[in-house]
Order: structure tokens, then C-alpha cells, then sequence
């Protein structure tokens, strides 16, 4: 079977059936919040938003695109231009796989929060994600996956990792 791209399956969903992820670290100042409201009312919806269709739960959780659905949340003329109905494309990931993609779709466009980043990581460790396949699946360099364990403070983050012998305590002369 030939890879289909989620894209080519755009579907209508009703707004309501739509949630939030809770670990989006992308965060979009109000100047360009107001420049997506404009583009979409005057472009439409040009990029679907992109989900994981949860069938236990009947909703749909958004892995990329909070902000468009944002756009339509907060403007009744966009809802109702748009009938209600958010365009979405599917893609079936587990969980640790969904955060990674909300993060590249975020990293590809733009900064993060430095502290949501971090409890990004602190959850992908407790998912049983190493550090590589973080720094991998993230796009971060190994460092940058150390200093964001460091922000939670967490020592549990630091229980495999081999540090080195460049300190020594200092026995006492006697």
C-alpha cells in the first residue's frame, strides 16, 4: 500500500467535537493573533487543523492548528462564515508521537516557552522516551534536552544519565 498524506483527507468537523491538546508549549503573541484572524477572514482556512481522533471519547484533539481553532472560537462571524465546521486532516499516532509532531509543527514555524518546553520533555521521560529519541524526534540537540530537564528540577529526569568524575570530594588531611 502506497502512503497517502493526512492532508488529502481534509474532513468538516463540527467546533464543538474539537479539543485542545495540553501540552502545546507555542504560545502566539496578540499582534499575530489578530493578523490570523485576518487572514482567515479574508483568505478562509487555507491549512487544515491537525488531529487525533479519539473514538473512546468521540472528539477530535488537536496535534497542530490551536490558533486557527482559536480564530474560530473567539469570532462568531468566522463560526458562522464557516457554519461552525473547522477543516481537519487525521493522523493516527500514539501519544508520545503526537507531542513529537505538535513540536516540529511548532519548532518549523516559530519559539517556544521555554518552561512548557520543559514539561514537554519531563512527560516524553515519563512515557519511557530516552533522551535520544527526544533530541531526534523533537529536533533539539542533546544539550538543549539537558538544560530543559534542568528547568523542572526534577531528579527522577536524571536517573540514567552517567556524569562524569571531574569532581571529587577532598579527604581531609589528618
Amino acid at each position: 500500500m502506497k502512503y497517502r498524506s493526512p492532508v488529502y483527507d481534509v474532513i468538516a468537523v463540527p467546533i464543538e467535537k474539537v479539543r485542545p491538546n495540553d501540552y502545546n508549549p507555542n504560545k502566539v503573541p496578540p499582534p499575530e493573533m489578530k493578523l490570523l484572524y485576518e487572514s482567515i477572514k479574508e483568505d478562509g482556512y487555507t491549512m487544515p487543523v491537525v488531529c487525533y481522533y479519539s473514538k473512546s471519547q468521540d472528539v477530535y484533539l488537536i496535534v497542530d492548528g490551536f490558533h486557527r481553532y482559536q480564530v474560530m472560537m473567539d469570532h462568531p462571524d468566522i463560526y458562522e462564515r464557516e457554519q461552525g465546521l473547522l477543516p481537519v486532516s487525521i493522523i493516527k499516532k500514539p501519544l508520545d508521537k503526537r507531542i513529537a509532531s505538535t513540536v516540529r509543527h511548532n519548532r518549523a514555524r516559530g519559539s517556544h516557552d521555554v518552561d512548557l518546553m520543559s514539561n514537554i520533555v519531563k512527560e516524553l521521560h515519563e512515557l519511557g522516551r530516552s533522551d535520544a529519541w527526544i533530541s531526534k524526534h523533537l529536533g533539539m540537540d542533546r544539550d538543549e534536552v539537558l538544560r530543559l530537564k534542568q528547568i523542572t528540577g526534577l531528579a527522577s529526569l536524571f536517573k540514567d544519565v552517567n556524569f562524569g568524575e571531574a569532581w571529587r570530594p577532598v579527604e581531609k588531611e589528618t
